[in-house]
C-alpha cells in the first residue's frame, strides 16, 4: 500500500511539473491581446506578419517577436523586443502598445506609418530604443514621452512631426541619442533639455525651429554631435559660446548651420574670433549671410574642413583659407571670373610694367589653383 501511495505522488507531481512547464511556455495572455490589435491596425501587402496568425507569440517565433529567455514572476513568457524594420507596412501605431510592460525595444523604423505619436508609449516604463525613423508620422510629440526613464535612444527622424519640442525630456536621465531632425518642429529648443547631461548626440537639423540657441548647450558634458543646420534661428553672428565646446570626440561633427541666421537683423553676421575645440573635425555654415573674415584661429585646427562654403565671406578671405574652408563648388565661380580678369588686365593699352607684376602676383596662385582643379584642367 506504501508503495503504491509513493508511486501516486509520484506521478502527482510530474502531472504538476509538465503542467507548469506548459504554462511556463506560453507568452502572457495580455501580451497576446496587444499583438493582435497590433497587427490589426497594420496593413501588411507583403504578408511580413503572416506567422503571427497561430501558435505563440514566444514559442512559435513570430516575425520580430524577441521574448525574455526567462519565464517571469507570473509564470509567462514576456516580450522583450518588436523589431518591425523595413517591412513595408502602413497603417497606425496601436494605442495597446502602451500594454506591454516589459517591452525594451519598439523598432518600426523605415515602413509607412501614418497617424500620431501615441501618448501611450509613455506607458512603457521599461522602454529602452523607441525607433520610429523614416515614416509618415505626423502630429506633435506627445509631454508623455518623458515618462520614458529608462530610455537610451529616440529616433523619430525623417517623418513629418510638428510643434515644439516637449520639455518633459528633462526627465530622461539615461537619454544619450536624441535625434529629431528631418520633420516640422517649431519652435525653440528648451533650456530644459540642457539639464540631460547624459546625450552624446542631439540632432534637430531640417526642422522648422526658431528662436536663439541656447548658451546652455555648451554644458552638456558628454556631447559628442549636434546638428542644428537648416532651421530658422535668429540672431545676427554665430553664438560665441561654440568655443566652449571641449568634449567633442576625435570624430564627431559640430554642425550648427543656421539657416538664414541674419533674417530680420538688418546685417550679415560674423563669426567668433574664439578658438574652438582642437578635436572638431567639421562645422558647417554652409549656405548663410556670413561675411566679414575667417578667424585666424581657424587655421590651426588640423582636423577641420569644409566650413563656409555659401557665404559671402569666401569672398573676402585669402586664398589659402579659401582652398580649406570653402569647398569645391566655390571654384566654379570664381575660376571664370579669375581668367576673364587676367586676360582683361593683361591686354590693356595703358598698363605699366609695375602695375602688370603686381597683377600677377595677386592672382598668380589662385589661378594656378584653377588650373589644377578638375573643373578646369
Amino acid at each position: 500500500m506504501a508503495r503504491l501511495a509513493i508511486r501516486g505522488c509520484f506521478w502527482a507531481v510530474l502531472l504538476y511539473l509538465c503542467v507548469q512547464f506548459a504554462v511556463a511556455q506560453k507568452t502572457d495572455p495580455s501580451e497576446v491581446t496587444v499583438l493582435v490589435a497590433v497587427k490589426s491596425s497594420l496593413i501588411d501587402h507583403m504578408k511580413q506578419l503572416s506567422t503571427w496568425n497561430e501558435g505563440d507569440p514566444c514559442t512559435s517565433n513570430w516575425t520580430g517577436v524577441l521574448c525574455f529567455d526567462v519565464v517571469g514572476g507570473d509564470g509567462y513568457l514576456h516580450i522583450k523586443e518588436l523589431q518591425l524594420m523595413n517591412m513595408h507596412l502602413s497603417g497606425n501605431l496601436a494605442p495597446e502598445l502602451g500594454q506591454l510592460s516589459q517591452l525594451e525595444i519598439l523598432n518600426f523604423m523605415w515602413n509607412n506609418l501614418t497617424g500620431t505619436l501615441l501618448k501611450e508609449i509613455g506607458n512603457i516604463k521599461s522602454l529602452k530604443l523607441l525607433l520610429l525613423s523614416g515614416n509618415r508620422l505626423t502630429g506633435s510629440l506627445p509631454e508623455e514621452i518623458g515618462n520614458l526613464s529608462e530610455v537610451d535612444r529616440i529616433q523619430i527622424d525623417q517623418n513629418s512631426i510638428s510643434g515644439p519640442i516637449p520639455k518633459s525630456i528633462i526627465n530622461l536621465k539615461r537619454l544619450k541619442h536624441l535625434h529629431f531632425n528631418n520633420n516640422s518642429l517649431s519652435g525653440q529648443i528648451p533650456v530644459e533639455l540642457t539639464n540631460v547631461s547624459t546625450i552624446y548626440h542631439l540632432l534637430f537639423d531640417n526642422n522648422n525651429l526658431t528662436g536663439h540657441l541656447p548658451p546652455e548647450l555648451s554644458k552638456l558634458p558628454n556631447l559628442r554631435i549636434l546638428q542644428l543646420d537648416n532651421n530658422n534661428f535668429s540672431g545676427s553672428d554665430i553664438p560665441a559660446f561654440l568655443r566652449r565646446f571641449r568634449k567633442l570626440s576625435e570624430n564627431a561633427y559640430l554642425l550648427t548651420s543656421i539657416a538664414e541666421i541674419s533674417a530680420g537683423m538688418g546685417s550679415p553676421g560674423s563669426i567668433p574670433v574664439n578658438k574652438l575645440s582642437d578635436n572638431m573635425t567639421t562645422i558647417d555654415l554652409s549656405n548663410n549671410h556670413l561675411n566679414g573674415s575667417i578667424p585666424e584661429s581657424f587655421s590651426h585646427l588640423p582636423k577641420l574642413q569644409n566650413l563656409l562654403q555659401g557665404n559671402p565671406i569666401c569672398h573676402n578671405a585669402d586664398m589659402l583659407k579659401v582652398v580649406r574652408f570653402c569647398g569645391p563648388n566655390f571654384w566654379d565661380g570664381l575660376c571664370p571670373q579669375l581668367f576673364n580678369k587676367f586676360d582683361h588686365d593683361l591686354s590693356h593699352p595703358s598698363m605699366s610694367r609695375g602695375q602688370l607684376f603686381r597683377i600677377r602676383a595677386s592672382i598668380s596662385y589662385p589661378l594656378l589653383l584653377c588650373f589644377t582643379h578638375p573643373n578646369w584642367i
